[in-house]
């Protein structure tokens, strides 16, 4: 079981979405995701999930509240994944783990192709945050 933070990080009334690169396991290539990472040992998610943000995207955040935890089981690895819902006061499109990345509204999220542990953590804002 891998323990991860995720950040949902809004940027003027938008949601940056992250494309990852090519990945040994083909179900997680190419595929969006919040950003973040996992979290080391006696590490807070909210702390290990700025320091992960600030390595990956080199921006601040400021973490607003906890949004939700959800468990996954891929073929090869399980995760625990705490997410947060940050917002940021700029992004200069710096991607330092990711191929591309995407600022979308709530209610277009689904355009996107996610990886398969995110799609709830999507489902979730579009039912609680839609217009």
């Amino acid at each position: 079981m891998i323990e991860v933070s995720a950040a949902i990080i809004f940027l003027n009334k938008k949601i940056l979405c992250f494309q990852r690169g090519k990945n040994k396991y083909d179900y997680v290539s190419y595929k969006y995701e919040f950003p973040g990472g996992k979290i080391n040992k006696h590490e807070d998610p909210a702390e290990a999930l700025k320091r992960e943000i600030r390595e990956e995207l080199e921006i601040e955040i400021k973490i607003l509240k906890k949004f939700k935890t959800i468990f996954h089981k891929y073929p090869d690895f399980e995760i625990k994944m705490h997410s947060f819902i940050c917002e940021t006061e700029a992004f200069d499109g710096k991607l330092n783990e990711h191929i591309n990345y995407a600022a979308m509204k709530i209610k277009n999220l689904n355009e996107l192709d996610w990886i398969e542990a995110d799609v709830q953590l999507v489902n979730n804002l579009m039912e609680k945050y839609s217009d």
